[in-house]
């Protein structure tokens, strides 16, 4: 089905329209949204895109809202595992809690910018190559078994490229001003913390783009769906990040399912490779009898995949204690890096003691192992030594 032109801008005008909504009544003003506010923005986002696609499946026609669907969410599934990074980064710059939503907007336009490029230079080689799809489905191979590796928080680094020239070669600050891009420091004007995570944010999403777009094209060819279902996927990406905050360590057997999704669609386009080959060394160039995997049943399989992953993180003993084992690294790190609010200070203190508890009521299994990771209790050692060191300062105050 050919969209026209009118069609594309209007779809265009209502996703800028979205944007721009979020920043001028959102994220303008910094502040930490409430869980129910996260919830109710959250909410109105996955609808509108579900509503979208009912509107894809009612004019379009039940292939296309398929598709749309299925790419969906494909690509709601692959920016929640995005999230795990952007909380690394933003943890790692330690950006104050209210002005994060800011960084996240611009990571999601970063994103949806980039991504588009992406979208049109892959529809471009498509049509111009068909051994292409032996490429994308290789991509999805390669890293459904890099997901299938295990790595610590560590393995995701902050400190990328970019940051590196631009610390080397620009005048930077080591300290926030409010959420300001740039400051004065030492009379001369410098690059703040805000904008080097804004770059590391974009930086990574580049990375992220290239497992992003082969999935998506690997369940449909319509360059008009790959692009809603990519954009309504990151609408709404900022408030399921403070929604699911704490519950996105929980979630320790996402990449499982994200690598099966990802391996399974990678063979369906290897599959449809074979099926339009013309590449000479393979059968001659000529097609191959191969049989195709339908959009029905590649939803199906992402929709099974996502339940059980999610399922079992959810009733794990192993998610629980990493959950907490997170949750109070969270929270001692916080409280080591508010120097001033001593309200703030007490209230954080209050749910690291709460996390702590939780811990104790581990099997003893998981205990060991947490008290062999040598970083984790020394943090809270020092939690626990700076507030002590404020209880006995608190009288000469």
């Amino acid at each position: 089905m050919e969209v026209s032109a009118l069609v594309w801008w209007l779809t265009i005008a209502g996703i800028a329209g979205l944007l721009a909504f979020d920043f001028i009544f959102h994220v303008r003003k910094a502040h930490i949204p409430t869980l129910a506010e996260a919830a109710r923005w959250s909410t109105l986002y996955v609808g509108i895109a579900l509503l979208f696609g009912v509107g894809v499946w009612a004019f379009g026609g039940a292939t296309m809202g398929t598709e749309y669907f299925a790419g969906y969410i494909t690509e709601k599934a692959l920016s929640v595992d995005n999230l795990f990074v952007f909380l690394i980064i933003v943890t790692s710059f330690k950006v104050p809690r209210a002005d994060q939503q800011k960084v996240l907007l611009f990571g999601i336009v970063f994103s949806l910018i980039a991504r588009t490029g992406f979208i049109f230079l892959g529809a471009a080689l498509i049509n111009s190559f068909a051994w292409v799809f032996y490429f994308f489905g290789l991509i999805l191979l390669i890293t459904a078994g890099n997901l299938l590796r295990p790595e610590g928080e560590d393995s995701h680094s902050a400190d990328n490229v970019m940051i590196r020239v631009a610390k080397r070669f620009l005048h930077t600050s080591d300290t926030y001003d409010g959420d300001k891009l740039f400051t004065i420091k030492d009379g001369k004007r410098a690059l703040t913390p805000m904008l080097l995570v804004m770059v590391a944010i974009g930086g990574t999403d580049i990375l992220f783009a290239l497992d992003s777009i082969p999935a998506i094209f690997g369940l449909t060819q319509n360059v008009y769906l790959v692009f809603t279902a990519t954009a309504f996927s990151l609408l709404g990406l900022r408030q399921l990040y403070f929604l699911i905050d704490g519950l996105l360590d929980r979630l320790i057997y996402l990449s499982y399912g994200l690598a099966a999704i990802l391996g399974f669609i990678g063979v369906k386009l290897i599959l449809h490779a074979l099926a339009e080959n013309n590449l000479p060394f393979i059968n001659d160039g000529e097609h191959v009898p191969v049989v195709e995997i339908s959009t029905v049943l590649s939803l199906a399989v992402i929709l099974g995949a996502l339940t059980v992953t999610v399922i079992a993180s959810l009733a794990s003993a192993k998610g629980r204690a990493q959950n907490s084992v997170s949750a109070a690294r969270r929270h001692a790190t916080e409280y080591l890096d508010v120097e001033k609010d001593v309200a703030l200070r007490e209230e954080i203190f209050a749910d690291l003691l709460a996390e702590e508890a939780q811990l104790r009521k581990l099997p003893e299994e998981y205990r060991a192992r947490i008290r062999e990771e040598e970083k984790l209790m020394a943090l809270l050692a020092r939690a626990h030594a700076a507030h002590d060191s404020l209880e006995r300062d608190a009288p000469s105050r």
